[in-house]
């Protein structure tokens, strides 16, 4: 079943393009708001529906294994047996029935059942019908029935996480944080803000009359705010008056802290946040080379950065593992391609595409590239490391084995400019952890301080 039949109806339903959506993912790459986005472009739905079919694609992949657990209780059939298509469809209709209080059960069922007899014909339209007319909050016992799982199992039907994951995760944070994570995984999350201090400062920026009275919270990060609107700051994102980030994204910076008139190398850096906001640190004084093997990721850093009224930063398209500098920088900051299991919450369908086989992937990556920055810096150049990864294998072991491999470097606990909050436990560590659901809107990452403390042996950086 080709997907751009569907697509060149403009009058296609919002849970129609949603089935869309959660079909294209059965076997694209691409992210599920790229699919919404593209999908979206070649309809005609309303704002209303527009959010409608957002909503069940991320209600879907946040909550899939939870109400695959509950349709099988339902579905006499094996489910993971039955055709993709059907198994979307029980999910969008579970997912309405139990979670969406301002769609009737009726309603839900009868879109459901419209979709399966236009995909699948009339007799499995009313298998759809005979199912989801059973599932009800009433008839539904969640807590009951997943008592005959183990622990672990129960954590990650509940939560709807893989159980490789969640295992993992307890073994390493415990079961408060590892619960805390979960929980926030599955929340809306937050928009974090950062405001541009080029261009206006924070009590200026809040002075404006149609943002002092917008809905928003501090995160404990200068010039950083959260909130759950949008929509009213969208025009100061326009204006380069504010950026969107969120403030974990900020730590790597500030423990970088580089300084005006410094030249800094930013590895892996599209789309280019991390690259801007060391610009504003920095005064717009100074040089940025901002380095990535997307051209078109580059193309927009090079557009916000003009917004953002910033012109210290250049591109260069190149893999990170191989660029050279024309000249060496002061700083590098590596963010590394990584899991991401710290921004589940905000990639709905990564939790299910990660294996195990992915993590030992990516750790020759990240090591690859790690070693050829440690080789571009002078004695005395900062090496910044991140990951928006919770795993201790992308982040603490791998700076572990970076330290035996270059004993030319050492852990810098210079910390300053980094706020007391994230401060602590880390004394002479030069490392900042944050976990999903540990500090408020924060998603989950980590990021690590080394200083060349001598020459290469090999003569690099002689």
């Amino acid at each position: 079943m080709h997907l751009n039949v569907y697509l060149s109806f403009p009058m296609i339903t919002a849970r129609e393009l949603a089935l869309n959506v959660l079909q294209a993912l059965e076997t694209d790459n691409k992210r599920s708001d790229q699919l919404l986005h593209r999908m979206l472009q070649h309809t005609t739905l309303n704002r209303i529906d527009r959010a409608l079919a957002t909503g069940l694609v991320n209600g879907v992949l946040r909550y899939r294994s939870q109400l695959d657990f509950v349709i099988s209780h339902f579905y006499h059939h094996k489910l993971e047996k039955a055709a993709p298509v059907m198994r979307n469809i029980f999910r969008l209709g579970a997912y309405q029935i139990l979670f969406f209080d301002k769609v009737p059960d009726w309603a839900a069922v009868n879109e459901c059942v419209k979709l399966a007899r236009k995909y699948k014909g009339e007799r499995m339209s009313k298998l759809v019908n005979g199912v989801l007319r059973k599932i009800t909050p009433e008839s539904v016992s969640l807590d009951e029935w997943l008592k005959k799982k183990s622990p672990e199992e129960q954590l990650a039907i509940k939560y709807s996480h893989p159980l490789w994951l969640v295992e993992r995760w307890l073994g390493t944070y415990g079961r408060e944080k590892t619960e805390a994570a979960l929980i926030y995984n599955n929340q809306f999350p937050l928009f974090g803000f950062r405001i541009n201090r080029l261009r206006t400062s924070h009590k200026e920026f809040f002075s404006d009359l149609l943002l002092e009275t917008a809905a928003h919270e501090e995160c404990g990060i200068e010039n950083f705010f959260l909130s759950k609107d949008f929509n009213s700051f969208e025009p100061a994102v326009t204006e380069g008056l504010c950026s969107v980030q969120n403030p974990t994204q900020a730590l790597a910076c500030l423990l970088l802290n580089p300084f005006p008139e410094s030249t800094v190398l930013d590895l892996c850096a599209a789309p280019g946040g991390k690259s801007t906001f060391m610009a504003e640190l920095m005064q717009n004084q100074g040089e940025i080379t901002s380095v990535d093997i997307y051209e078109q990721k580059l193309l927009k850093t090079e557009s916000h950065s003009q917004t953002l009224g910033i012109n210290i930063i250049s591109t260069a398209v190149a893999d990170a593992r191989n660029f050279t500098p024309e000249k060496r920088p002061d700083s590098i900051l590596l963010d590394v391609p990584c899991t991401g299991t710290g921004v589940l919450g905000r990639r709905a369908e990564l939790r299910w595409k990660l294996t195990p086989a992915t993590l030992k992937e990516l750790l020759t990556l990240q090591a690859e590239l790690l070693d050829h920055a440690a080789g571009l810096l002078e004695e005395g150049g900062i090496l910044v490391y991140a990951t928006c990864s919770i795993e201790p294998e992308e982040n603490t072991l791998q700076i572990e084995a970076f330290l035996i491999r270059h004993p030319d470097f050492e852990a810098d606990s210079e910390n300053e400019s980094v706020p007391e909050l994230f401060r602590q436990g880390q004394e002479g560590k030069g490392a900042i952890l944050t976990l999903p659901g540990t500090h408020r809107g924060f998603d989950g990452g980590f990021c690590q301080r080394l200083r060349k403390t001598r020459p290469s042996s090999d003569g690099r950086a002689a």
